[in-house]
């Protein structure tokens, strides 16, 4: 007799650790106490794996968290049980690691995380995070379903492993009228008679695939792709691809599942949980948070890299011709990310009432963010020019130089400013939008079709934008001329950054809100004396 297993690479043993499962709450800065949630998948697939998450899923007792999923692959069988059982839940799923911060999975004892209401805290990351062989076929599971261009996944031949076993029977039997009648048959000895594999998809399991793969609503290209990629080999998949092939559902990553700001979202994700107790315990955590040194890691690259995300600075016109009355305005220039709303909050409340327009230098980032910093901007009534602010005095590396709401001196220069992918989002935020013609936007489709069209026509700006951005596959640019920009409505006119930074515009009447008389060092000195 003999039985077969179907795997997808190489040995089990030189897979790693079997995959774990653990709940882990975000612990980025200003999260609390309202934050979002999701399991953590990591390792290898193995038989028992389904038994695992069912155990996981028991206990969240109906709670729909995303799973954020990171494997080399495994056993088939166990990958489509939990694909199916993925489904059946109701779950998103993306690929991605998470960095821990406290208590590890593979902690005992450990008491970092006590009284604070959760097993386990950290970041979720893509950056490096794999998803291969037989773990593509959990990922089909998911309802959405994102990978995102810093992680990985890939698809080769299934492995098909026949074990042939030889069994010893012992059988009782009697005879009637002459007959042998078989009364019960046991076995008595099983003994391992060899094995061989064979790495070409046979046609059962061919078909198998090929309906688990129309049960979850994903293209047949994909098990193409499987079969046409030698065992040996890893095919990975481009991100227009996988949205081609019906893989992934958007062009996001991680970030859309997880992303602190996706819990100020209305509705509010079925991921998000509030612990009020955490409250008054948030700016605290958030300072150390804020002071605590990242790990050195090769693995954390996409989190060590808020060095680059965008900051926001007070900036005031150095030019001399406009002493005493200068223009000021908001310097936001870095990569979006889920934070960026709430810095740009943050620094609005800073500066009170006033209505500084907002100059943007940006490559995009996280579409969820820039909504968010879209609407921000709207709600303040803000203007939005994209230009680079060159400051004068300040070294932009030194934390203390946009370390509050005091301005600091500078220029704006709309040659090489940019403003790419996602930050057409926030720049359709504005009340005025301008783009000089030295400046460069360029735009391309950005996944969440639906959310960016109603955002677009909560902004008053014509389809033909949603149009030309969808037009462009994520991983081109268009660059958008002047006149294309204000034919699409995504400018309001074709003036440059210098009609909201210019020296000279103070003196207009009336005078534009943004003008501020600075006191001269010596009016005291040189005030009347008083009788």
């Amino acid at each position: 007799m003999g039985n077969c297993s179907l795997a997808a690479g190489a040995k089990e043993s030189d897979r790693g650790p079997p995959m774990r499962f653990v709940v882990v709450r975000s612990n980025a800065v200003g999260c609390e106490p309202n934050c979002p949630e999701w399991i953590s998948a990591e390792g290898t697939i193995e038989a028992g794996t389904p038994a695992l998450l069912k155990r996981m899923l028991k206990r969240l007792g109906g709670r729909k968290l995303p799973i954020v999923v990171d494997s080399p692959g495994g056993n088939v069988d166990a990958a489509l049980t939990l694909g199916r059982l993925i489904r059946r839940s109701g779950l998103d799923i993306a690929v991605g690691k998470t960095w821990f911060d406290g208590c590890m999975p593979d902690d005992k004892d450990c008491t970092a995380n006590k009284g604070r209401d959760a097993g386990y805290f950290g970041e979720p990351y893509a950056s490096g995070a794999i998803c291969n062989s037989a773990c593509p076929l959990m990922f089909a599971g998911g309802v959405r379903r994102v990978v995102g261009e810093w992680a990985y996944l890939g698809v080769h031949q299934i492995t098909t492993t026949y074990i042939r076993t030889k069994l010893l029977y012992r059988t009782t039997y009697k005879v009637v009228n002459g007959k042998k009648k078989v009364i019960s048959t046991k076995v008595v000895s099983r003994k391992n008679a060899g094995s061989y594999k064979t790495y070409e998809m046979s046609k059962a399991v061919e078909k198998r695939l090929a309906a688990y793969f129309r049960e979850m609503g994903v293209g047949e290209d994909v098990l193409t792709t499987m079969k046409n990629t030698p065992a040996s080999d890893i095919h990975q998949l481009a991100l227009e691809t996988m949205l081609r092939m019906d893989l992934v559902t958007s062009m996001d990553s991680v970030d859309l599942l997880t992303a602190a700001a996706i819990c100020k979202a209305r509705p509010e994700p079925a991921n998000c949980r509030e612990i009020p107790a955490n409250k008054d315990a948030a700016p605290a955590a958030a300072v150390a948070a804020k002071v605590k040194p990242a790990p050195a890691t090769a693995a954390r690259q996409e989190i060590v890299k808020r060095d680059e995300d965008m900051r926001f600075v007070v900036v005031r016109g150095s030019n001399p011709l406009c002493n005493p009355d200068c223009p000021e305005w908001i310097s936001a220039e870095g990569t979006i990310t889920a934070y960026t709303p709430e810095r740009l909050r943050d620094m609005l409340d800073s500066i009170g009432r006033r209505r500084l327009p907002l100059v943007i230098n940006s490559p995009g980032g996280d579409v969820l963010g820039a909504l968010a910093a879209g609407r921000l901007i709207r709600e303040h009534k803000l203007d939005v020019a994209i230009a680079r602010t060159d400051f004068v005095g300040c070294d932009l590396t030194a934390r203390d130089c946009a370390a509050d709401s005091e301005a600091r001196a500078g220029l704006t220069v709309d040659a090489e400013g940019v403003c790419n992918s996602a930050c057409a989002i926030m720049l359709a935020g504005g009340v005025r939008r301008l783009v000089g013609p030295r400046a460069r936007l360029s735009v391309h489709s950005l996944g969440m079709e639906k959310q960016v069209r109603t955002y677009l026509e909560d902004m008053a700006i014509g389809s033909d934008l949603f149009a030309a951005m969808q037009s462009v596959l994520y991983s081109s640019h268009r660059q958008l001329e002047p006149e294309m920009m204000l034919k699409v409505g995504l400018t309001t006119g074709p003036q440059s950054v210098d009609a909201l930074t210019g020296a000279t515009i103070c003196a207009a009447t009336p005078k534009p809100e943004n003008c501020r008389v600075a006191p001269s060092p010596n009016a005291q000195a040189e005030a009347p004396a008083k009788l």
